[in-house]
């Protein structure tokens, strides 16, 4: 049973329909409305979709490549952490292990993130999820492979932007066994001690963070890499204090 009933807008939807879509659209894709100045750059994009020269797909398709998406989630941060969201817009669900990983990293990597929206949007899981009129959204599709591929989607679905950083995807804070519930991500083995000192500090508003430089530094690089090519609980095994002190900084 899908999550949300299907919005579909077509040639025959009035102003006023496609008005709303547009809205639903913005908050799927970029879970948010668009600010005065970004709307400039769309501003062409939306006339023609709310005078029906353009079809849900064709219009996200354009704003996904425009600076308004890309400043948002693809230049400040990591390849793998774009990946993931881009799973989460436009076919609304998490990415689904190595396999797909390692095929959409290498797709974004060596051809670009053109050809990468180009796969994704013509591919056949969106024909049938969304075709050329539907609005993409949060699905509970029925061909997960374990019940953590489904965990894994409910987790994203309800992820603000840069709740658990812009670097490493929630797959891999999962499978690493993280406790990110409060928004702040915990490693296993530091819980208590988190806890403990929690219930003794003052509450103390969040600040804002650093954007992560979309020039990942050696160590970043390195990390990525092992949690691509391993079990994610081997990996963690294996790090050194350096790399942990890393995965945790990148989790807060």
């Amino acid at each position: 049973m899908d999550t949300h009933a299907p919005t579909t807008i077509d040639r025959k939807s009035s102003e006023t329909e496609r008005q709303a879509a547009l809205k639903q659209i913005y908050a799927q894709v970029l879970e948010r409305q668009p600010y005065e100045y970004e709307r400039k750059e769309i501003v062409k994009l939306e006339r023609d979709f709310l005078k029906g020269k353009l079809g849900v797909r064709h219009f996200i398709g354009e704003l996904v490549m425009s600076s308004v998406y890309l400043n948002s989630f693809y230049r400040n941060s990591s390849n793998l952490k774009f990946v993931e969201w881009s799973f989460k817009h436009l076919l609304g669900r998490a990415i689904q292990g190595k396999e797909e990983i390692a095929l959409y990293m290498d797709l974004l990597m060596m051809h670009g993130v053109s050809a990468f929206f180009h796969e994704i949007l013509g591919s056949e899981e969106y024909r049938k999820a969304f075709g050329c009129f539907t609005i993409p959204y949060a699905r509970n599709v029925k061909f997960y492979d374990s019940p953590r591929n489904y965990l894994q989607t409910n987790l994203l679905q309800h992820e603000h932007v840069g709740q658990r950083g812009r670097v490493i995807p929630t797959i891999y804070w999962q499978q690493l066994g993280l406790d990110c519930e409060t928004g702040t991500c915990v490693m296993p083995d530091e819980n208590a001690k988190f806890n403990q000192q929690k219930a003794h500090q003052p509450v103390v508003e969040p600040t804002a963070k650093e954007p992560v430089s979309k020039a990942l530094n050696a160590e970043i690089e390195e990390l990525l890499q092992m949690l691509q090519n391993s079990d994610a609980k081997q990996v963690l095994q294996s790090m050194n204090e350096n790399q942990r002190s890393l995965l945790r900084s990148l989790a807060k």
